[in-house]
């Protein structure tokens, strides 16, 4: 059982990791998209911190809080950006949980954040084929993946990074084991 502060702690991280999680994507609303649902990922930074510092009911919570928060900010929660965004969102955020569980410390944070981009990436495309594009969908799929994956790559460097440098971090992998 757990006592009142650690999920008072808990609680704490999912709400500061959810408000980076919205910087984040406020700094990337403000780059240029060549198709409005195509992001970068910036966002999923804190995710893939918060698969080392939560358990797993309390990042799907993260996850639900950044698609939410990402509607309402971005006004997409009605539309089909949404739909698109909350697709890819969860469905990375489950790989990379999935991934991270089942590799350990074997598989760093810049391949589980490439599987979570690329199932996102996949995800998108069999939306936008089905809802937007029909089969000229498949036509973006290689520059889209190009895209994701390159980005992918750059934000799991930094990830891994920030996880190994981090002081922050290391005071709360401490905090975790205490």
């Amino acid at each position: 059982m757990k006592s009142m502060q650690s999920v008072s702690k808990e609680s704490h991280m999912v709400a500061m990791l959810a408000a980076f999680c919205m910087f984040f994507s406020m700094i990337e609303y403000l780059i240029p998209k060549p198709l409005p649902f195509m992001r970068l990922g910036l966002a999923n930074l804190p995710i893939l911190i918060a698969l080392f510092l939560l358990p797993d009911r309390k990042i799907l919570l993260l996850i639900f809080l950044k698609v939410l928060g990402q509607g309402l900010v971005n006004g997409t929660l009605f539309s089909y950006i949404f739909l698109f965004s909350a697709a890819g969102s969860f469905s990375s955020g489950l790989v990379m949980l999935l991934v991270y569980k089942a590799g350990g410390k074997r598989i760093s944070l810049i391949g589980i954040c490439l599987a979570g981009a690329l199932v996102s990436n996949m995800v998108q495309l069999v939306l936008a084929r089905f809802f937007i594009f029909g089969r000229s969908a498949f036509i973006i799929g290689p520059p889209f993946l190009i895209i994701g994956t390159v980005s992918a790559l750059i934000l799991g460097i930094f990830a891994e990074r920030f996880k190994d440098r981090s002081r922050w971090f290391a005071d709360q992998m401490g905090a975790l084991d205490e």
